[in-house]
């Protein structure tokens, strides 16, 4: 028998090619999930049609943390913070300067995540120990059972689809707008160094044999009660059907191996009692934060920091020259409509990815929040400032960007783990580049970036992270082999981004998933 540790993207990907191979899985996960009284709201939500839903409902499973300028809050499930539950009670640490933390969702972060989905850039690659090449297969055979939304366009050939097939979502008229302005400057834009497409997303997008397609009713960043954003948990649910043993309700805190097995002790989420499981192998997929505590506590490397590389997050907002009407009243989807892609040398070595997100309801609450009672009496000239106005959320590769020292320290009977951040003297004048080179091309933008209001997250709150054991072709202490096994380890993979050497800007969760697969697919 073999255990995979975590049911996020990466634990149920390695499952995945586990299975296929015809191994006996166990499954261990803390599993926690929506509570009963926010699950029958989304039971509620999606027995009816959108068009049905009361203003109360809606508004119900709307509810999220106040948005506000200068900050970026953590986003919620039907307005359920419960991927973050318990999680410094169960496995306490501390931030210092920055902003990441585990999760003990059932499904991981992709509970909550904007499912975004683009494979890495082979130059990205070009100083970790595989290559593009050898992750190939393993994105294609992730998109057997995560749907990607998307089109063959100018990103295709350094950014692969990966799937034949892909179904598109319709964008919203914002984007088509933009689209088309960026269409008119194509070739000026490649020259410049700035490459664009329409988004790629894990959604359903049509109808299939597995269900119905998305019916843009604007719910997408607060949660999909059509199911149709992915969720490993549904893969999860594939996985029990075909025999894996699914075993919810705990939390691993160490690794013993021995010569023939791995002993992985931990905790009863219910009792407190411990627990004990015994397997020939261990695969490691609970996300950079609690895989690297995991690892640091079995090691006993109390007191010894290892680094997490970070890929910056910012927000810039853009105002387009020309608005759309009404964009309240479209039926459209408000996950990231395009993507850009900017490399250029005076920016700086790496790629720097964006993605434009058009009309949300979030804007709304913004300025509701700024306003006040004034807010009804200026709703027209807040609805026209809405119809032009477009967020671009964007990463920096980790060579530019802030990183983490994590040390695990004797606290308490399982430690603590302190996360602090570590300034790059890079990531500033790397981001005002950034905000220079979209300035110039104001006018092919047909958008002004607003400078002045470019948030710059703490390190970390972007949740592209990873790297503190990170793979090598001759591993050393603290680093892992190409099967993701820590030094001093035979017996236990790392399958998720804690074995990263570089974290690259553009979306982290699609390379993670084929990496599980290709560490699990292979013979150890």
């Amino acid at each position: 028998m073999v255990i995979v540790i975590g049911s996020g993207p990466a634990g149920v990907s390695c499952a995945k090619a586990l299975v296929g191979r015809g191994a006996e899985v166990t499954l261990l996960d803390a599993g926690i999930e929506l509570e009963p009284e926010r699950r029958a709201l989304v039971n509620e939500l999606a027995g009816r049609r959108h068009q049905e839903w009361s203003q109360a409902l809606h508004a119900e499973a709307r509810r999220q943390p106040p948005v506000e300028l200068g900050g970026v809050p953590l986003k919620y499930s039907f307005g359920s913070a419960f991927p973050y539950r318990d999680v410094e009670r169960l496995l306490p640490f501390e931030n210092h300067g920055c902003a990441t933390r585990p999760t003990l969702a059932r499904g991981g972060f992709s509970t909550v995540w904007g499912s975004a989905v683009l494979p890495y850039l082979a130059e990205d690659l070009a100083d970790w120990p595989i290559a593009a090449g050898d992750l190939a297969a393993h994105y294609r055979a992730v998109t057997a059972w995560m749907p990607i939304a998307g089109v063959s366009d100018d990103l295709a050939g350094e950014l692969p689809l990966h799937t034949e097939a892909p179904r598109p979502l319709a964008p919203s008229a914002q984007a088509r707008a933009l689209l088309a302005d960026l269409e008119r400057r194509r070739e000026r834009l490649q020259r410049s160094g700035l490459r664009f497409g329409r988004s790629r997303l894990a959604v359903r997008a049509e109808a299939d044999a597995r269900g119905p397609g998305c019916v843009y009713c604007q719910m997408c960043m607060h949660g999909c009660p059509y199911g149709l954003i992915y969720d490993a948990s549904a893969t999860l649910a594939e996985l029990r059907r075909s025999g894996l043993r699914y075993v919810s309700g705990c939390v691993a805190d160490r690794l013993v191996e021995g010569p023939r097995g791995v002993s992985v002790i931990g905790r009863s989420l219910a009792s407190g009692d411990a627990v004990r499981f015994e397997a020939e192998r261990v695969y490691l997929a609970c996300g950079a934060v609690a895989t690297t505590r995991l690892l640091l506590a079995s090691l006993e490397a109390f007191d010894r920091p290892v680094i997490m590389k970070d890929s910056q997050y910012f927000l810039l907002p853009l105002l387009r020259f020309r608005g759309v009407p009404a964009p309240r009243r479209e039926a459209l989807h408000t996950l990231a409509q395009l993507f850009l892609e900017l490399r250029h040398p005076a920016v700086g070595p790496r790629n720097v990815h964006l993605q434009v997100y058009g009309y949300s309801d979030l804007f709304e609450a913004l300025f509701d929040r700024l306003l006040g009672p004034v807010a009804r009496v200026v709703r027209p000239a807040v609805d026209a400032l809405l119809s032009r106005m477009l967020v671009i959320q964007g990463y920096l590769h980790s060579e530019l960007s802030p990183s983490i020292r994590v040390t695990l320290r004797r606290h308490g009977e399982f430690g603590t783990l302190v996360l602090e951040a570590q300034r790059n003297p890079l990531t500033r004048p790397s981001l005002r580049r950034v905000v220079r080179r979209l300035v110039r091309h104001a006018v092919d933008l047909r958008a002004l970036p607003l400078a002045p209001l470019l948030q710059i997250a703490l390190a970390g709150r972007g949740f592209h992270s990873g790297g503190t054991f990170p793979m090598r072709a001759s591993p050393s202490a603290f680093e892992s082999d190409l099967l993701g096994r820590p030094h001093g380890f035979t017996r236990v993979h790392a399958v998720d981004a804690t074995v990263f050497p570089t974290i690259p800007s553009t979306t982290i969760t699609f390379t993670v998933m084929a990496n599980a697969h290709r560490i699990a697919s292979l013979d150890a």
